[in-house]
């Protein structure tokens, strides 16, 4: 199977470099997956489309404003990506560096209001264990000086709304590089009369990571090495999607992380079950679904992983199709666009 069979012609005019003016105001694709049938809707409409008994599985994990600059004693500009977290107080990450030029065991960054970092040492060909220290407690401080990680499409820098916006209203758990989009369109209010209508909510927590931006650089789709992101599913959750099963309701993934964590979780048995790891499921077509009986996403970019698992849920050519009528009729793409409801 190659990659370039997942690719579609975007015009960049569609790229939604900024979020609606209402996060359930975005226009909904309606795709189903056996007739190939596609209708268009508002998001705020999506409660006409579930059941009494269907269960929305949503990620509640919280983008952390993972981005920070700062400088070389020298006075050589620094910028730092956080990866992951590694000491409960949050002093020791795994983090990219960027600077003009290179970096070595031992150096000093100087960051605002008298943080300072000192890399420690590398960790794999590209990551650096890096370690923060200051007058105050370093997630205290990464609150308030830290940037939110706008993904790279965006072509712009972050700014005060972005804080608020690239949230999801459940996001609880902070951990995550990466919004998981497909929650975004959410509201409390909608949220709410979900569950008037009987549609039950459970979460889960996917920290999704720097992989979800990497292209995929091989020729053929079998050969790419997915990323691993931790997770955890709470044992009310696998006891949720257990019930909904057994009575005969959908399973509805909200977003491809909610998406991924459930089937990795489910692999062996073919059940969800309750706790935590670090999730590394690759999912693209031929891959026959344990628990996700519909989806709800964004667009994705073309010849990316995310694109490759909707395509497995809902069949290549139908996807491609439904990004064809999507780029026809000015669907607008990616984290902050619209959104598409797979059944």
């Amino acid at each position: 199977m190659l990659v370039k069979d997942f690719t579609y012609h975007l015009p960049q005019e569609l790229i939604a470099r900024h979020p609606p003016a209402e996060r359930d105001g975005s226009r909904l694709m309606l795709l189903g997956r056996t007739s190939g049938s596609i209708a268009e809707d508002t998001f705020c409409n999506i409660p006409l489309y579930l059941r009494p008994g269907d269960l929305l599985v949503m990620n509640d994990t919280r983008v952390i404003p993972a981005r920070l600059f700062g400088s070389k004693p020298t006075g050589g500009k620094v910028e730092i990506f956080l990866l992951r977290s590694l000491t409960a107080g949050q002093e020791r990450w795994e983090c990219l560096l960027r600077s003009s030029k290179k970096f070595h065991e031992g150096q000093d960054i100087l960051l605002e209001s008298g943080m300072t970092a000192v890399v420690l040492s590398r960790s794999g060909s590209e990551n650096w264990l890096v370690e923060f220290s200051g007058s105050e407690p370093f997630d205290t401080w990464l609150e308030r000086e830290g940037h939110i990680p706008l993904p790279p499409y965006l072509q712009r820098d972050d700014c005060s709304a972005d804080r608020e916006r690239y949230q999801t209203v459940v996001a609880r758990e902070p951990g995550a590089v990466a919004a998981p989009t497909a929650g975004l369109h959410f509201t409390h209010e909608l949220l709410a009369r979900l569950a008037s209508k009987g549609i039950e909510t459970a979460f889960l927590t996917l920290h999704t990571g720097l992989g979800t931006f990497q292209p995929v650089r091989v020729e053929h789709v079998e050969e790419h090495q997915i990323h691993t992101e931790r997770y955890v599913i709470p044992l009310d959750t696998a006891a949720a999607v257990c019930r909904t099963k057994a009575a005969g309701g959908r399973v509805i993934a909200v977003g491809t992380t909610s998406a991924r964590t459930l089937e990795y979780s489910a692999q062996q048995s073919g059940h969800v079950i309750g706790g935590s790891g670090e999730a590394d499921i690759y999912i693209y077509p031929g891959y026959r679904f344990n628990v996700v009986d519909a989806l709800i996403t964004n667009f994705h970019l073309p010849e990316s992983t995310l694109l490759m698992l909707v395509s497995a849920l809902a069949g290549r050519e139908c996807v491609l199709e439904a990004y064809r009528e999507a780029v026809s009729r000015g669907f607008r793409f990616y984290s902050y666009g619209d959104a598409m409801f797979i059944s």
